[in-house]
């Protein structure tokens, strides 16, 4: 991480240039749905990309000493980033010139980098509430960002990116029990273990069992409610303008699907959607987008 700050001088395009190679090759899941942006729109999202994904790399990272120190340097960046100061660091020059041109309130990356901190200190969820407050800090409030850069005219799009949020996240946590538990992490709500009478080792030694399914077929129906309420909220007259939202939305519901399709054993699999069913996603939800315009 290290490299990001050089002597080198980075103008915008450079910086742009800079997020939109870590957001193509890391964000496996959204750079497809990325390409439907304009380009104007769409390299500001490789900088939001791009700043969230190095304060994750700050939080997931064994080999960074000090991660809280740094988790707050970079708060501290952020508000620099604000005032237009940017240090050279080719992430803030993208995000400065991003949260200039679409007017993105401070506040949403300040709880985006709240949420990143929880998982410095809390690895467990008591309740379904406890990791509803993280999941709206870690996706909710990236989807109020990108709704900004989107465009929207009615405001039940911010409660649409909020839901949809919710809804993204809680497919992260399901396909991701496996690498959590690794890191000694687990999402799913403890009181929801308790319903199906699983301990926190079944968990973390990947026991596979019928009670193990149960618990994921009540949390994908939890997932399922928030994908349906943010179908239900998304304005018609803002359709066009939310696409690359509505083709996230749906790449990660077929990712949910495939878990099922799996019997939800992310122990022993590596739950992925293909590239080729991405493309065919991505092209219907377009089409079906704009000829529903018509």
């Amino acid at each position: 991480m290290s490299q990001q700050r050089t002597a080198r001088h980075f103008t915008l395009d450079h910086a742009y240039l800079y997020c939109r190679n870590i957001t193509r090759k890391n964000a496996k899941n959204f750079y497809l749905a990325f390409l439907f942006l304009p380009w104007p729109k769409r390299r500001s999202i490789y900088a939001v990309y791009a700043f969230c994904r190095y304060a994750d790399d700050l939080v997931d990272d064994p080999d960074i000493r000090d991660r809280r120190s740094l988790l707050q340097r970079w708060r501290q960046d952020l508000e620099a980033c604000y005032r237009g100061e940017t240090k050279n660091h080719p992430i803030l020059i993208a995000l400065h010139h991003t949260v200039r041109t679409f007017k993105i309130p401070k506040q949403y990356f300040l709880e985006l980098i709240d949420g990143m901190e929880m998982d410095l200190f809390k690895k467990r969820y008591r309740t379904f509430e406890e990791l509803y407050q993280y999941a709206y800090r870690a996706a909710s409030v990236v989807g109020l960002i990108c709704i900004e850069i989107f465009g929207y005219r009615n405001q039940r799009a911010k409660e649409y990116a909020k839901n949809l949020g919710i809804a993204l996240q809680l497919t992260n946590i399901l396909r991701d029990v496996r690498e959590d538990a690794q890191r000694g992490r687990i999402y799913l709500p403890l009181e929801d273990l308790q319903r199906f009478r699983l301990s926190e080792e079944d968990l973390l030694h990947g026991r596979y069992k019928p009670s193990f399914v149960q618990l994921m077929e009540y949390e994908a129906a939890r997932a399922i409610f928030y994908y349906e309420e943010a179908t239900r909220l998304i304005p018609p007259e803002d359709r066009t303008l939310l696409v690359t939202a509505e083709i996230m939305k749906n790449i990660y519901f077929q990712l949910l699907k495939e878990m099922r399709t799996h019997g939800y054993d992310v122990f022993r699999n590596t739950i992925q959607t293909s590239r080729l069913m991405k493309l065919f996603i991505a092209f219907k939800t377009w089409l079906t987008v704009h000829l529903r315009r018509k």
